[in-house]
């Protein structure tokens, strides 16, 4: 495989293309199950990396909207437009969710994206629902809604409004700057109290940001997107997620004093967590990039998950446990309360939900 800096593809994150935990078959030959070659003259890539084109497939689900089981999420319902990621992120836990599509986890994840072109009628049948009571809805739980395919699908756009018509609360993350493509319709929802956002800032580090998270928005255009969203009144979180112990979390005054220059309402943080192959994504990652600092980042990422790479018991994943994790805790707590950002999200309205109408305009019995 080749050994250089920024993905073993042009502008990807992810340097190995593992076997789904599922799958009965696996290449004996892992180097070749990885799929990468030297790329050879002509191939498209100044710096000598094949280009792997993003795939984008149609999602026939039926269904949209997902319910939260975990006590360690504040919501529980979630709506995802998309399978997949284009930003590519090494460090992502929703990695494993394409092992389910018989695909993986590697370059798999953030080349092959799954849209769900139906997401906003599903979306209205399941707010129509005779037993739904209106609370948040998380946009979204898994992959970024605003990833680089939002721009031409609009998908997201269309989720939110639906929302805004039938007045339906909802809780936006994203680490894109292509939501302010939406300004308009994000403010008026504000301005209603059925709207508040989190934006996820990794890394101040440019050089760092693009290696880890490829084709993600920059340091500097995710804090431009904070300023930007409070500056039209929409309540702000910046999200420290994750935390990578011996990588990012020196950077917890930084990131929190910044976020507050910008705007930000308030912060929360989650410490890293490397589930399944997304240990293999990862690892892979630091250790072609970071080689001279890499045993030391595991080392500390074992110290807070009890001498492992992954704790998936509720109530620790998302913190973890031991000394290092009780210091990382009282320095988010330290500078979060000096830049004032310790302040509650806030409480977004469902007085003034009202069902959609069906479109075929048929009354309900009761």
């Amino acid at each position: 495989m080749v050994g250089m800096r920024g993905g073993l593809a042009k502008r990807r994150g992810a340097g190995v293309n593992p076997a789904g935990r599922f799958e009965r078959i696996r290449l004996a030959d892992e180097g070749a199950d990885q799929g990468f070659q030297e790329a050879a003259p002509g191939m498209g890539s100044s710096e000598g990396l094949p280009i792997v084109r993003t795939e984008v497939f149609r999602d026939e689900s039926r269904s949209v909207v997902s319910e939260n089981q975990s006590p360690d999420i504040r919501f529980r319902y979630s709506l995802n437009p998309y399978r997949g990621c284009e930003h590519g992120c090494t460090y992502c836990y929703a990695r494993p969710t394409h092992e389910m599509l018989g695909l993986s986890a590697g370059l798999d994840f953030e080349t092959k994206i799954f849209a769900k072109p139906n997401a906003p009628r599903l979306l209205t049948e399941f707010l129509r629902r005779s037993d739904y009571i209106c609370e948040p809805i998380a946009l979204s739980g898994v992959t970024d809604p605003y990833q680089p395919i939002e721009r031409s699908l609009c998908i997201t756009r269309s989720c939110l409004e639906v929302m805004a018509r039938c007045g339906q609360p909802v809780e936006l993350i994203s680490k894109s700057r292509l939501i302010l493509r939406d300004l308009d319709l994000l403010s008026d929802m504000a301005r209603r109290q059925l709207l508040a956002v989190s934006v996820a800032v990794t890394t101040l580090d440019e050089q760092l940001q693009h290696e880890m998270e490829p084709r993600a928005s920059s340091p500097l255009a995710r804090l431009d997107t904070i300023k930007q969203l409070s500056k039209a009144g929409i309540p702000v979180r910046v999200l420290l997620a994750p935390l990578i112990p011996g990588l990012t979390d020196n950077e917890i005054p930084s990131i929190l004093e910044s976020a507050r220059r910008c705007g930000a309402h308030s912060a929360s943080y989650t410490l890293l967590r490397l589930p399944f192959s997304v240990r293999d994504v990862f690892v892979e990652w630091l250790q072609r990039n970071y080689p001279h600092r890499a045993t030391a980042v595991l080392a500390r990422i074992r110290d807070v998950r009890g001498n492992k790479l992954n704790d998936p018991r509720f109530g620790s994943r998302m913190r973890g446990t031991g000394p290092w994790a009780d210091q990382i805790a009282k320095m988010f707590q330290f500078f979060a309360r000096r830049n004032g950002l310790l302040t509650e999200f806030p409480l977004l309205d469902c007085s003034s939900f009202q069902a959609p109408a069906d479109p075929s305009g048929q009354l309900t019995m009761f």
